[in-house]
Order: structure tokens, then sequence, then C-alpha cells
């Protein structure tokens, strides 16, 4: 059986996944149905905690069972999720769907990656990793451009419900790609099976015995979480620049462009720079653009915008190859899930702080606390670097 056929059937699932013509007037859809800034933040909240108590379970029975079947059911989650929206109304109507998501996210999250590594090891490519995932995360985010620049069009042409109609077809598609990918046997140095209280406690000692992995997974989760606030404000951001609704498919583009290219440079970039140097230059991208963002309030500040998602595409390949590479294929959807893991809670205590200055100030002022936490960590991560042989 030829494995390889994965990673095609893993890309055409990830990019329908991502062609989601509602993206680019999500929060405005959601504003025109009574959603704040602060009940967003809180919706975020559902999503991270949903995750929090479901990421590891879903990891552990994707390691013990099956990577395909929960990859699956994530993506028939996924699209009741579409579906429920288009009729929701109020709070709790928009919680529920997040609840979903939060559940559809923690079953695939490891579990892709996972598949994605196993196969590329059962040819003895494993060193494509970083390489393979860059692109499947460029055919990401390819999608996301060409329903950004779409989507922008449709929704003043029509109207936003519309446009979730169509995405509600991508989704579809996406599910139909998941049900052709074949589970990869799972090999390792102990052919023994894992009890399942080992899986977290060998997880957890991974984390404790390599300080090198420990920092770098910390990393990725404080700079995804601080992007995630920036994925999901910019078009309040852009309405309070003046920007007209027409454009948005095209800044949305243009912002998504600027990922594209560390998503498929990072094989390269780590043959001239260092796991560090790649993660410093990220979090100074972070602090100078979020600054600018806060300080610059003309059309001017969306280059601000550009230079941090510029930094962004290099985030995801980089950490995770990092992690990848260094943990055991038994248990590698469950490390993979303690990545999550930490990342919604990294979310939540950056999304309180966010959403609680976002609201009682402006928009502005909400960028700016994430630039002065981004200075704050980056100091962090010098300072411990230097103590550790990266």
């Amino acid at each position: 059986m030829n494995y390889l056929n994965n990673i095609q059937k893993l890309g055409i699932r990830v990019f329908f996944h991502n062609l989601i013509f509602a993206y680019v007037i999500e929060r405005l859809f959601w504003q025109q149905r009574g959603m704040t800034v602060l009940m967003v933040v809180y919706t975020e909240i559902i999503y991270a905690v949903t995750i929090i108590f479901l990421e590891i379970p879903t990891g552990i029975l994707a390691d013990k069972f099956s990577r395909k079947k929960m990859i699956v059911f994530a993506s028939f989650l996924t699209l009741c999720e579409f579906i429920i929206i288009i009729y929701a109304n109020n709070f709790w109507h928009f919680a529920l769907v997040v609840f979903i998501a939060g559940i559809s996210t923690s079953m695939v999250s490891g579990s892709e990656t996972a598949l994605l590594y196993d196969t590329l090891k059962k040819a003895n490519q494993e060193n494509k990793f970083e390489t393979v995932l860059g692109q499947i995360k460029a055919a990401d985010f390819s999608a996301a451009l060409i329903a950004a620049l779409a989507g922008g069009f449709l929704a003043n042409k029509f109207n936003y419900e519309f446009n979730y109609y169509l995405s509600i077809v991508s989704v579809m598609i996406s599910f139909m790609a998941s049900l052709t990918l074949v589970d990869v046997k799972v090999t390792s140095n102990n052919d023994k099976p894992i009890p399942l209280k080992q899986y977290i406690t060998s997880s957890l000692q991974v984390f404790k015995n390599n300080p090198n992995i420990t920092i770098i997974v910390v990393s990725g989760m404080f700079l995804v979480a601080t992007l995630t606030y920036l994925d999901e404000f910019w078009q309040v951001y852009l309405n309070n620049l003046n920007i007209p609704i027409y454009s948005f498919g095209i800044f949305g583009a243009l912002f998504l462009m600027g990922r594209i290219p560390g998503s498929l440079a990072v094989a390269k970039l780590l043959k001239k720079y260092s796991y560090k140097q790649l993660l410093s230059f990220n979090l100074l991208l972070s602090i100078v653009g979020f600054i600018l963002m806060a300080v610059i309030k003309t059309p001017l500040s969306l280059i601000a915008l550009i230079l941090v998602f510029l930094g962004s595409g290099l985030t995801e390949p980089l950490v995770t190859g990092y992690l990848h590479h260094r943990i055991d294929s038994k248990m590698r959807a469950t490390i993979d899930s303690f990545l999550s893991l930490g990342l919604r809670i990294a979310t939540i205590i950056i999304g309180l702080v966010f959403g609680y200055i976002a609201s009682k100030f402006s928009i502005f002022s909400g960028f700016a606390i994430l630039g002065f936490l981004c200075l704050c960590y980056y100091i962090y991560f010098v300072i411990s670097t230097n103590k550790i042989k990266m």
C-alpha cells in the first residue's frame, strides 16, 4: 500500500477545510447578530476550555485506536458547526458553535500531524516533515487567500449568509477527503501496549527531561496565542480605520500571502539559522508589528499587520517539526495534544487581558497590550535560551 497518498489527501482535506468564504466577514456577521468584542472573547474562552478538557483524551484515543477516525469525526463536526451558525442569533447559539468547534479541533490537532509524520516515517522520509508540513500550511493559507478575495466581493454583492452557504460546500468536500485517508501502523522501540495513564505521565516526562523542547513549544504556544486575536479582530481593526468593507477580501488576502513564504521556507531557513534565531526573529516582528498597529492609526499601519503575519507563517512548521523529530511514534498524537492544550491555556490568559483592554479602551489599546506582552516574553525567551543548550 502506498501510504504516501495520505499526503495528497491531507492536503486536499486541509485546503477545503480552509476554503471558508465566511471568515473574511465572520466578525462583522457576529457583530450583526449582536455579538460584542467581549462576547467574542468569551466564546474564545469556551472554545479554549473545551479543548483543554478534551485535548489529551482525544490525543490518547488517536494514538491507541485510529488517527483517521478522529479526523473523520472532526470533519463531520465542522460541517455541523457551519449549518448551526447560519441560524445563530444570540450569544448561546454562538457558544454552542464554538463548543462544537472545540471538540472538532481537539480531535484533529494531534491526529493530523501524527498521521503525516508517521506516513513519512513509513517511507523513511521523516526528514522531509518540515518541508511537507510547510507545503500543507501553504495550501491552508492559499485556500484562505482565495476565500478571502472571493468572500469580500461576494459579501458586498449578496449578503453575509451567502458566504456561509458556500463555506458548507467546502467543508463537505473536506469531510469526503478525510474518508479516503489510511491509518499508518505505528511502530516504536517498545512494541508493548501502553497503559492509558502512561500516555500522560510519559508525555509530561518528555517536557520535564528536555527543557530545550519545553522552551521551543512554549514559545510556539505564546506566538500562536497572540496571533489568535489578530486573526479574530483584524476586521474590527480595519473597520476602525474606516476602510470600506468591500476591500476586506483584498486585505485578508494580503495578510494570508504574508504567511505563505515563511511556511514554504522553514526547511531552507533551518539550514542557515537555528530554531532559537528564527523564533527570536518571529517575536521581534510581533513586538514591532503590534506596537506600530497601536500607534499608527492610519491605513499605513496595515504594513505592521503584514509584518506580524510574515513571521507567523514560520511558527507551526518550526515548532511542530522540532517536537516531532524528538518524540516516540506511539505517543505522537498525545504529546502533540499537550502542545495544543498549552496553546489554549495561553489563549485564555492573553484573551482575558486583550478583551478587557480592548473593551474598556479601544481595539488599538488591545493590540498595544499584545505588543507589551510579546516584549515581556522576548526578554524571558532570551534569558531562558542562554541557560539551555539548544
